[in-house]
Protein backbone atom coordinates (compact mmCIF):
# COMPACT_ATOMS: atom_id res chain seq x y z
CA UNK A 1 0.00 0.00 0.00
CA UNK A 2 2.81 2.09 0.74
CA UNK A 3 4.75 1.50 -2.24
CA UNK A 4 1.76 2.02 -4.24
CA UNK A 5 0.68 5.29 -2.46
CA UNK A 6 4.75 6.67 -3.48
CA UNK A 7 4.38 5.71 -7.01
CA UNK A 8 0.93 7.66 -6.93
CA UNK A 9 2.82 10.58 -5.43
CA UNK A 10 5.37 10.77 -7.88
CA UNK A 11 3.14 10.20 -11.10
CA UNK A 12 1.01 13.40 -9.43
CA UNK A 13 4.16 15.37 -9.30
CA UNK A 14 5.69 14.33 -12.75
CA UNK A 15 1.91 15.31 -13.80
CA UNK A 16 2.35 18.91 -12.45
CA UNK A 17 6.33 19.53 -13.52
CA UNK A 18 4.86 18.34 -16.99
CA UNK A 19 1.84 20.67 -17.07
CA UNK A 20 4.14 23.63 -15.64
CA UNK A 21 7.03 23.27 -18.26
CA UNK A 22 3.83 22.95 -20.77
CA UNK A 23 2.48 26.57 -19.35
CA UNK A 24 6.00 27.95 -19.33
CA UNK A 25 7.05 30.66 -23.09
CA UNK A 26 10.73 31.17 -23.65
CA UNK A 27 11.39 35.13 -24.51
CA UNK A 28 10.18 34.53 -28.36
CA UNK A 29 6.77 33.14 -26.74
CA UNK A 30 7.19 29.85 -27.93
CA UNK A 31 7.02 26.73 -25.37
CA UNK A 32 10.11 26.78 -22.98
CA UNK A 33 12.60 23.71 -23.81
CA UNK A 34 13.71 21.85 -20.24
CA UNK A 35 17.24 21.47 -22.03
CA UNK A 36 17.71 25.14 -22.99
CA UNK A 37 15.43 27.35 -20.10
CA UNK A 38 15.09 27.70 -16.49
CA UNK A 39 17.30 26.35 -13.75
CA UNK A 40 19.89 27.96 -11.87
CA UNK A 41 21.55 28.83 -14.81
CA UNK A 42 18.50 31.31 -15.51
CA UNK A 43 17.59 32.02 -12.14
CA UNK A 44 21.76 33.27 -11.61
CA UNK A 45 20.62 36.24 -13.47
CA UNK A 46 17.64 36.68 -11.29
CA UNK A 47 19.37 36.51 -7.61
CA UNK A 48 22.46 38.74 -10.04
CA UNK A 49 19.26 41.50 -10.00
CA UNK A 50 17.96 41.36 -6.31
CA UNK A 51 21.88 41.66 -5.25
CA UNK A 52 21.95 45.05 -6.68
CA UNK A 53 18.37 45.98 -6.21
CA UNK A 54 18.33 45.23 -2.07
CA UNK A 55 21.86 47.12 -2.19
CA UNK A 56 20.55 50.05 -3.94
CA UNK A 57 17.57 50.30 -1.39
CA UNK A 58 18.86 49.43 1.33
CA UNK A 59 21.89 52.41 0.94
CA UNK A 60 19.15 54.49 0.60
CA UNK A 61 16.26 53.30 3.14
CA UNK A 62 18.83 52.57 6.19
CA UNK A 63 21.06 56.23 5.70
CA UNK A 64 17.88 57.72 4.74
CA UNK A 65 16.92 58.76 8.20
CA UNK A 66 20.44 60.80 8.52
CA UNK A 67 19.99 62.11 5.12
CA UNK A 68 16.28 63.66 6.06
CA UNK A 69 17.36 65.07 10.01
CA UNK A 70 20.73 66.42 8.63
CA UNK A 71 20.04 68.18 5.29
CA UNK A 72 16.26 68.30 5.25
CA UNK A 73 15.89 69.50 8.64
CA UNK A 74 13.05 67.08 9.79
CA UNK A 75 12.83 66.75 13.27
CA UNK A 76 13.53 63.37 14.55
CA UNK A 77 9.94 61.80 15.12
CA UNK A 78 9.03 62.95 11.78
CA UNK A 79 12.21 61.36 9.69
CA UNK A 80 11.44 58.17 11.74
CA UNK A 81 7.94 58.69 10.32
CA UNK A 82 9.21 59.56 6.64
CA UNK A 83 11.62 56.34 6.88
CA UNK A 84 9.09 54.09 8.06
CA UNK A 85 5.88 55.29 5.68
CA UNK A 86 8.70 54.86 2.68
CA UNK A 87 9.54 52.00 3.25
CA UNK A 88 6.18 50.55 4.14
CA UNK A 89 4.90 52.31 0.71
CA UNK A 90 7.58 50.11 -0.72
CA UNK A 91 5.94 46.77 0.65
CA UNK A 92 2.51 47.81 0.07
CA UNK A 93 3.04 48.44 -3.70
CA UNK A 94 4.56 45.10 -3.88
CA UNK A 95 0.71 44.22 -4.11
CA UNK A 96 0.41 46.25 -7.56
CA UNK A 97 3.72 44.64 -8.68
CA UNK A 98 2.49 41.42 -8.11
CA UNK A 99 -0.81 41.94 -9.45
CA UNK A 100 0.45 43.85 -13.03
CA UNK A 101 2.42 40.89 -13.34
CA UNK A 102 0.15 37.92 -13.14
CA UNK A 103 -3.10 39.69 -14.61
CA UNK A 104 -1.58 41.51 -17.63
CA UNK A 105 2.68 42.65 -17.77
CA UNK A 106 4.36 39.21 -16.71
CA UNK A 107 7.07 39.37 -14.16
CA UNK A 108 10.02 39.86 -16.52
CA UNK A 109 8.20 43.16 -18.29
CA UNK A 110 7.35 44.05 -14.91
CA UNK A 111 10.50 44.16 -13.42
CA UNK A 112 11.90 46.05 -16.59
CA UNK A 113 9.79 48.62 -16.43
CA UNK A 114 9.46 49.57 -12.95
CA UNK A 115 13.12 49.46 -12.68
CA UNK A 116 13.68 51.93 -14.92
CA UNK A 117 11.27 53.34 -12.66
CA UNK A 118 13.18 52.88 -9.68
CA UNK A 119 16.23 54.24 -11.64
CA UNK A 120 14.94 57.49 -12.09
CA UNK A 121 13.97 58.16 -8.62
CA UNK A 122 17.04 57.34 -7.45
CA UNK A 123 19.12 59.47 -10.36
CA UNK A 124 16.18 61.94 -9.28
CA UNK A 125 17.23 61.92 -5.25
CA UNK A 126 21.11 61.53 -6.31
CA UNK A 127 20.95 65.35 -8.39
CA UNK A 128 18.58 67.07 -5.22
CA UNK A 129 21.36 66.00 -2.72
CA UNK A 130 24.05 67.42 -4.80
CA UNK A 131 22.64 70.49 -5.99
CA UNK A 132 22.57 73.46 -3.58
CA UNK A 133 19.76 75.59 -4.70
CA UNK A 134 17.00 71.85 -4.42
CA UNK A 135 18.08 71.94 -0.22
CA UNK A 136 16.70 73.48 2.92
CA UNK A 137 20.19 76.11 3.56
CA UNK A 138 22.79 74.45 5.59
CA UNK A 139 21.78 74.26 9.15
CA UNK A 140 23.43 71.99 12.38
CA UNK A 141 20.29 70.49 13.49
CA UNK A 142 22.19 69.53 16.88
CA UNK A 143 23.03 72.88 17.74
CA UNK A 144 20.27 74.85 16.20
CA UNK A 145 17.62 72.57 15.41
CA UNK A 146 14.90 75.17 16.31
CA UNK A 147 16.17 77.83 13.78
CA UNK A 148 16.95 75.43 10.56
CA UNK A 149 14.59 75.83 7.92
CA UNK A 150 12.65 72.42 7.13
CA UNK A 151 12.47 71.39 3.61
CA UNK A 152 9.28 72.61 1.84
CA UNK A 153 7.54 73.86 -1.62
CA UNK A 154 9.17 72.76 -4.59
CA UNK A 155 12.52 71.38 -2.63
CA UNK A 156 9.68 69.02 -0.54
CA UNK A 157 8.33 67.89 -3.62
CA UNK A 158 11.02 67.08 -5.28
CA UNK A 159 12.25 65.02 -2.61
CA UNK A 160 9.14 63.43 -2.17
CA UNK A 161 8.56 62.46 -6.06
CA UNK A 162 12.19 61.11 -6.00
CA UNK A 163 11.49 58.96 -3.03
CA UNK A 164 8.26 57.65 -3.94
CA UNK A 165 9.52 56.82 -7.22
CA UNK A 166 12.05 54.45 -5.71
CA UNK A 167 9.38 53.19 -3.87
CA UNK A 168 6.71 52.97 -6.69
CA UNK A 169 9.75 50.79 -8.62
CA UNK A 170 11.48 48.85 -5.58
CA UNK A 171 7.74 47.73 -4.50
CA UNK A 172 6.46 46.43 -8.24
CA UNK A 173 10.65 44.95 -8.80
CA UNK A 174 10.36 42.93 -5.33
CA UNK A 175 7.76 40.08 -5.42
CA UNK A 176 8.92 39.48 -9.14
CA UNK A 177 12.21 38.89 -8.68
CA UNK A 178 11.37 36.77 -6.09
CA UNK A 179 8.52 34.59 -8.05
CA UNK A 180 10.27 35.29 -11.08
CA UNK A 181 13.68 32.95 -9.93
CA UNK A 182 11.49 30.59 -8.34
CA UNK A 183 9.29 30.15 -11.83
CA UNK A 184 12.68 28.75 -13.45
CA UNK A 185 11.48 25.81 -11.75
CA UNK A 186 9.21 23.10 -10.91
CA UNK A 187 7.02 23.39 -8.20
CA UNK A 188 7.73 19.69 -6.82
CA UNK A 189 11.46 19.66 -6.99
CA UNK A 190 13.69 20.01 -4.36
CA UNK A 191 15.79 22.49 -6.33
CA UNK A 192 13.00 24.92 -5.28
CA UNK A 193 13.89 25.32 -1.52
CA UNK A 194 17.46 25.85 -2.64
CA UNK A 195 16.96 28.70 -4.61
CA UNK A 196 14.77 30.52 -1.25
CA UNK A 197 17.85 30.34 0.75
CA UNK A 198 20.08 31.73 -2.16
CA UNK A 199 17.55 34.23 -2.81
CA UNK A 200 17.97 35.58 0.93
CA UNK A 201 21.77 34.93 0.37
CA UNK A 202 21.82 37.03 -2.30
CA UNK A 203 19.74 39.37 -0.13
CA UNK A 204 22.04 39.26 2.55
CA UNK A 205 25.03 40.11 0.31
CA UNK A 206 23.49 43.51 -1.07
CA UNK A 207 23.09 44.28 2.34
CA UNK A 208 26.22 43.84 3.37
CA UNK A 209 27.63 46.08 0.40
CA UNK A 210 25.04 49.08 1.13
CA UNK A 211 25.26 49.00 5.25
CA UNK A 212 29.37 48.92 4.39
CA UNK A 213 30.99 50.29 1.85
CA UNK A 214 27.95 52.47 0.31
CA UNK A 215 27.31 53.91 3.82
CA UNK A 216 30.91 54.56 4.30
CA UNK A 217 30.96 56.68 0.94
CA UNK A 218 27.68 58.39 2.01
CA UNK A 219 28.92 59.52 5.30
CA UNK A 220 32.38 60.34 4.12
CA UNK A 221 31.88 61.43 0.60
CA UNK A 222 28.53 62.94 0.63
CA UNK A 223 25.22 61.67 0.38
CA UNK A 224 24.77 62.53 -3.31
CA UNK A 225 27.85 60.31 -4.27
CA UNK A 226 26.10 57.62 -2.04
CA UNK A 227 22.62 58.17 -3.85
CA UNK A 228 24.41 57.94 -7.35
CA UNK A 229 26.25 54.62 -6.36
CA UNK A 230 22.37 53.10 -5.68
CA UNK A 231 21.62 54.43 -8.73
CA UNK A 232 24.43 52.52 -10.59
CA UNK A 233 23.66 49.74 -8.59
CA UNK A 234 20.27 49.73 -10.22
CA UNK A 235 21.91 49.75 -13.19
CA UNK A 236 23.91 47.04 -12.58
CA UNK A 237 20.47 44.81 -11.48
CA UNK A 238 18.69 45.78 -14.80
CA UNK A 239 21.51 45.06 -16.98
CA UNK A 240 22.01 41.53 -15.64
CA UNK A 241 18.51 40.83 -15.67
CA UNK A 242 18.43 41.77 -19.60
CA UNK A 243 21.42 39.69 -19.48
CA UNK A 244 19.18 36.39 -18.62
CA UNK A 245 16.89 37.02 -21.75
CA UNK A 246 17.71 34.22 -23.45
CA UNK A 247 17.69 31.46 -20.55
CA UNK A 248 14.02 31.94 -18.96
CA UNK A 249 11.48 30.53 -18.60
CA UNK A 250 8.43 32.93 -18.63
CA UNK A 251 4.89 32.18 -17.52
CA UNK A 252 2.29 34.16 -19.29
CA UNK A 253 -0.35 36.62 -17.45
CA UNK A 254 -3.37 35.06 -16.87
CA UNK A 255 -5.87 38.11 -17.33
CA UNK A 256 -7.23 40.14 -14.04
CA UNK A 257 -6.44 37.62 -11.09
CA UNK A 258 -8.94 39.49 -9.43
CA UNK A 259 -12.05 38.35 -11.59
CA UNK A 260 -12.37 34.82 -10.82
CA UNK A 261 -12.03 35.53 -7.03
CA UNK A 262 -14.60 38.47 -7.12
CA UNK A 263 -16.57 35.71 -9.14
CA UNK A 264 -16.53 32.76 -6.45
CA UNK A 265 -17.89 35.31 -3.96
CA UNK A 266 -20.71 36.34 -5.86
CA UNK A 267 -21.75 32.66 -6.72
CA UNK A 268 -21.64 31.65 -3.80
CA UNK A 269 -23.55 34.18 -1.74
CA UNK A 270 -26.39 33.78 -4.71
CA UNK A 271 -26.25 29.92 -3.96
CA UNK A 272 -26.55 30.60 -0.18
CA UNK A 273 -29.20 28.59 -0.28
CA UNK A 274 -28.47 25.66 -1.97
CA UNK A 275 -26.86 22.46 0.04
CA UNK A 276 -23.55 21.18 -1.22
CA UNK A 277 -24.20 17.07 -2.02
CA UNK A 278 -21.65 15.25 -0.11
CA UNK A 279 -21.19 13.19 -3.74
CA UNK A 280 -22.54 15.49 -6.34
CA UNK A 281 -23.61 15.40 -9.77
CA UNK A 282 -22.47 18.64 -10.14
CA UNK A 283 -19.26 20.52 -11.13
CA UNK A 284 -17.50 20.10 -7.25
CA UNK A 285 -15.42 17.17 -7.21
CA UNK A 286 -13.29 15.23 -4.94
CA UNK A 287 -10.47 17.27 -5.20
CA UNK A 288 -11.64 20.00 -3.15
CA UNK A 289 -10.78 20.69 0.37
CA UNK A 290 -13.41 20.86 3.07
CA UNK A 291 -12.44 23.61 4.73
CA UNK A 292 -14.50 27.22 4.17
CA UNK A 293 -17.30 24.34 2.50
CA UNK A 294 -19.59 27.43 1.96
CA UNK A 295 -17.75 27.89 -0.89
CA UNK A 296 -18.33 24.95 -2.57
CA UNK A 297 -21.60 26.27 -3.59
CA UNK A 298 -19.92 28.58 -6.07
CA UNK A 299 -19.47 25.33 -8.45
CA UNK A 300 -23.30 23.67 -8.11
CA UNK A 301 -24.43 23.67 -11.59
CA UNK A 302 -28.59 24.02 -11.41
CA UNK A 303 -30.38 21.82 -13.47
CA UNK A 304 -33.79 22.73 -15.08
CA UNK A 305 -35.99 19.01 -15.44
CA UNK A 306 -33.06 16.66 -17.41
CA UNK A 307 -31.59 19.36 -19.28
CA UNK A 308 -28.77 21.45 -17.20
CA UNK A 309 -28.70 25.59 -18.02
CA UNK A 310 -25.55 27.19 -19.04
CA UNK A 311 -24.42 29.61 -16.15
CA UNK A 312 -22.97 32.63 -16.10
CA UNK A 313 -19.39 32.36 -14.80
CA UNK A 314 -20.73 34.65 -12.05
CA UNK A 315 -23.06 31.86 -11.02
CA UNK A 316 -20.74 28.85 -11.56
CA UNK A 317 -17.43 28.27 -11.25
CA UNK A 318 -14.84 26.17 -11.57
CA UNK A 319 -13.10 24.10 -8.73
CA UNK A 320 -9.87 25.49 -9.25
CA UNK A 321 -11.41 29.18 -8.85
CA UNK A 322 -12.78 27.97 -5.48
CA UNK A 323 -9.45 26.27 -4.25
CA UNK A 324 -7.72 29.65 -5.22
CA UNK A 325 -10.37 32.01 -2.98
CA UNK A 326 -10.06 29.01 -0.10
CA UNK A 327 -5.83 29.51 0.17
CA UNK A 328 -6.08 32.82 -0.31
CA UNK A 329 -8.52 33.13 3.06
CA UNK A 330 -6.47 30.52 4.47
CA UNK A 331 -2.92 31.95 4.10
CA UNK A 332 -4.37 35.54 6.12
CA UNK A 333 -3.76 34.58 9.22
CA UNK A 334 -0.18 33.60 8.69
CA UNK A 335 0.05 37.26 7.10
CA UNK A 336 -1.02 38.72 10.25
CA UNK A 337 0.97 36.99 13.00
CA UNK A 338 4.47 38.56 11.20
CA UNK A 339 3.23 42.18 11.16
CA UNK A 340 4.53 43.00 14.61
CA UNK A 341 7.57 41.05 13.93
CA UNK A 342 8.32 43.49 10.96
CA UNK A 343 7.67 45.96 13.59
CA UNK A 344 10.40 44.98 15.17
CA UNK A 345 12.65 45.21 11.80
CA UNK A 346 11.12 49.17 11.50
CA UNK A 347 12.59 50.01 14.79
CA UNK A 348 15.82 48.54 14.43
CA UNK A 349 16.09 50.47 11.17
CA UNK A 350 15.19 54.41 12.71
CA UNK A 351 15.64 54.42 16.13
CA UNK A 352 18.23 51.20 17.20
CA UNK A 353 20.26 53.59 14.81
CA UNK A 354 19.70 56.95 16.55
CA UNK A 355 20.48 54.79 19.38
CA UNK A 356 24.25 54.06 18.00
CA UNK A 357 24.29 57.62 17.17
CA UNK A 358 23.88 58.12 21.01
CA UNK A 359 27.23 55.44 21.36
CA UNK A 360 30.67 55.63 21.25
CA UNK A 361 31.31 54.95 17.34
CA UNK A 362 35.60 55.12 17.42
CA UNK A 363 36.75 51.99 16.16
CA UNK A 364 40.40 53.53 15.85
CA UNK A 365 41.49 56.93 16.47
CA UNK A 366 40.88 57.86 13.06
CA UNK A 367 37.64 55.79 12.37
CA UNK A 368 33.90 56.53 13.17
CA UNK A 369 31.68 53.40 12.65
CA UNK A 370 28.58 55.25 11.16
CA UNK A 371 25.61 53.52 12.75
CA UNK A 372 23.47 52.86 10.13
CA UNK A 373 26.05 50.25 9.62
CA UNK A 374 25.55 48.68 12.66
CA UNK A 375 22.93 46.51 10.28
CA UNK A 376 25.27 45.13 8.54
CA UNK A 377 26.42 42.85 11.52
CA UNK A 378 23.37 40.55 11.16
CA UNK A 379 24.08 40.08 7.33
CA UNK A 380 28.10 39.48 7.51
CA UNK A 381 26.80 36.44 9.86
CA UNK A 382 24.12 35.29 7.66
CA UNK A 383 26.95 34.97 4.34
CA UNK A 384 28.59 32.10 6.68
CA UNK A 385 25.61 30.69 8.14
CA UNK A 386 23.20 30.69 5.36
CA UNK A 387 24.96 28.06 3.59
CA UNK A 388 26.07 26.07 6.70
CA UNK A 389 22.07 25.80 7.35
CA UNK A 390 21.56 24.60 3.52
CA UNK A 391 24.68 21.82 3.69
CA UNK A 392 24.42 20.64 7.10
CA UNK A 393 21.26 21.73 9.19
CA UNK A 394 18.70 20.68 6.19
CA UNK A 395 19.99 17.03 5.42
CA UNK A 396 20.25 16.68 9.38
CA UNK A 397 16.52 17.81 9.18
CA UNK A 398 15.50 15.81 6.29
CA UNK A 399 16.65 12.63 7.66
CA UNK A 400 14.75 13.40 10.79
CA UNK A 401 11.42 14.96 9.64
CA UNK A 402 11.16 13.57 5.62
CA UNK A 403 10.66 16.99 4.50
CA UNK A 404 12.69 18.08 1.13
CA UNK A 405 12.99 21.25 3.36
CA UNK A 406 14.16 20.18 6.40
CA UNK A 407 11.14 21.42 8.79
CA UNK A 408 7.98 22.94 7.27
CA UNK A 409 7.53 26.68 5.98
CA UNK A 410 5.70 26.99 8.93
CA UNK A 411 8.18 25.59 11.30
CA UNK A 412 10.54 28.01 10.14
CA UNK A 413 8.00 31.21 10.53
CA UNK A 414 7.44 30.10 14.10
CA UNK A 415 11.30 29.63 15.32
CA UNK A 416 11.75 33.11 13.41
CA UNK A 417 9.44 34.74 15.49
CA UNK A 418 10.37 33.38 18.65
CA UNK A 419 13.46 34.71 18.33
CA UNK A 420 12.74 38.27 17.34
CA UNK A 421 11.35 38.11 21.05
CA UNK A 422 14.70 37.67 22.46
CA UNK A 423 16.22 40.82 19.73
CA UNK A 424 13.65 43.27 21.64
CA UNK A 425 14.35 42.11 25.02
CA UNK A 426 17.95 42.84 24.17
CA UNK A 427 17.49 46.46 22.77
CA UNK A 428 15.67 47.15 26.05
CA UNK A 429 18.14 45.66 28.22
CA UNK A 430 20.97 47.96 26.31
CA UNK A 431 18.71 51.32 26.32
CA UNK A 432 18.52 51.14 30.07
CA UNK A 433 22.67 50.13 30.74
CA UNK A 434 23.09 53.21 28.01
CA UNK A 435 21.05 55.78 30.10
CA UNK A 436 22.37 54.87 33.18
CA UNK A 437 25.72 54.98 32.74
CA UNK A 438 25.27 58.64 30.72
CA UNK A 439 22.84 60.08 33.76
CA UNK A 440 25.30 58.38 36.45
CA UNK A 441 28.71 58.33 35.49
CA UNK A 442 29.06 60.75 32.36
CA UNK A 443 30.43 58.10 30.27
CA UNK A 444 29.05 56.95 26.30
CA UNK A 445 29.16 52.95 26.21
CA UNK A 446 30.73 51.04 23.02
CA UNK A 447 28.73 50.93 20.40
CA UNK A 448 29.74 47.06 19.89
CA UNK A 449 27.07 46.98 22.96
CA UNK A 450 24.14 47.12 20.22
CA UNK A 451 25.28 44.00 18.14
CA UNK A 452 23.41 41.16 20.41
CA UNK A 453 20.32 42.79 19.83
CA UNK A 454 21.09 42.77 15.72
CA UNK A 455 22.49 39.52 15.48
CA UNK A 456 19.60 37.56 17.02
CA UNK A 457 17.16 39.39 14.70
CA UNK A 458 19.32 38.55 12.28
CA UNK A 459 18.97 34.87 12.41
CA UNK A 460 15.16 35.61 13.08
CA UNK A 461 14.67 37.36 9.89
CA UNK A 462 16.90 34.30 8.04
CA UNK A 463 14.46 31.78 9.76
CA UNK A 464 10.94 33.94 9.38
CA UNK A 465 11.61 35.78 5.56
CA UNK A 466 12.55 32.57 3.83
CA UNK A 467 10.13 30.79 5.44
CA UNK A 468 6.67 33.60 4.43
CA UNK A 469 8.29 33.22 0.73
CA UNK A 470 8.57 29.73 0.26
CA UNK A 471 5.04 28.99 2.51
CA UNK A 472 3.10 31.57 0.37
CA UNK A 473 5.14 30.55 -3.24
CA UNK A 474 3.65 26.86 -2.67
CA UNK A 475 0.50 27.84 -1.24
CA UNK A 476 -0.47 29.77 -4.56
CA UNK A 477 -2.08 28.01 -7.81
CA UNK A 478 -1.06 28.65 -11.24
CA UNK A 479 -1.28 32.07 -12.36
CA UNK A 480 -1.00 34.08 -8.83
CA UNK A 481 2.50 33.39 -7.59
CA UNK A 482 3.44 36.87 -7.78
CA UNK A 483 0.39 38.27 -6.05
CA UNK A 484 0.77 35.38 -3.02
CA UNK A 485 4.98 36.40 -3.06
CA UNK A 486 3.38 40.20 -2.53
CA UNK A 487 1.57 39.16 0.22
CA UNK A 488 4.80 38.50 2.15
CA UNK A 489 5.81 42.01 1.65
CA UNK A 490 2.76 43.35 2.36
CA UNK A 491 3.33 42.30 5.99
CA UNK A 492 6.53 44.30 6.03
CA UNK A 493 4.43 47.40 5.18
CA UNK A 494 1.51 46.80 7.88
CA UNK A 495 4.71 46.24 10.47
CA UNK A 496 6.54 49.59 9.42
CA UNK A 497 3.51 51.82 9.33
CA UNK A 498 2.72 50.27 12.51
CA UNK A 499 6.00 51.19 13.52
Amino acid sequence: MEERRGNIKAENEMNINMKEEQSTLDWRGRPSNPNKHGDFQAASFVLGLQAFEIMAIAAVGNNLITYVINEMHFSLSSSANIVTNFVGTIFLLALLGGYLSDSFLGSFWTMLIFGFVELSGLILLSVQAHVPQLKPPKCNMVTDGEKCEEAKGVKGLIFFVALYLVALGSGCVKPNMIAHGADQFNIQTKKLSTYFNAAYFAFSVGELFALTLLIWIQTHAGMYVGFGLSAVAMAMGLITLVSGTLYYRNKPPQGSIFTPVAQVLVAAILKRKQICPSNPNSNCSMLQTQRFRFLDKACIKNEDGNNRRKESPWRLCSVSQVEKVKILIAVIPIFGCTIVFNTILAQLQTFSVQQGSAMDTQLTNSFHIPPASLQSIPYIMLIFILPLYHKFFVPFATNITGHESGISPLQRIGSGLFLATFSMISAALLEKKRRESALHSGKTISIFWITPQFLIFGLSEMLTAVGLIEFFYKQSLNGMQAFFTAITYCSYSFGFYLS
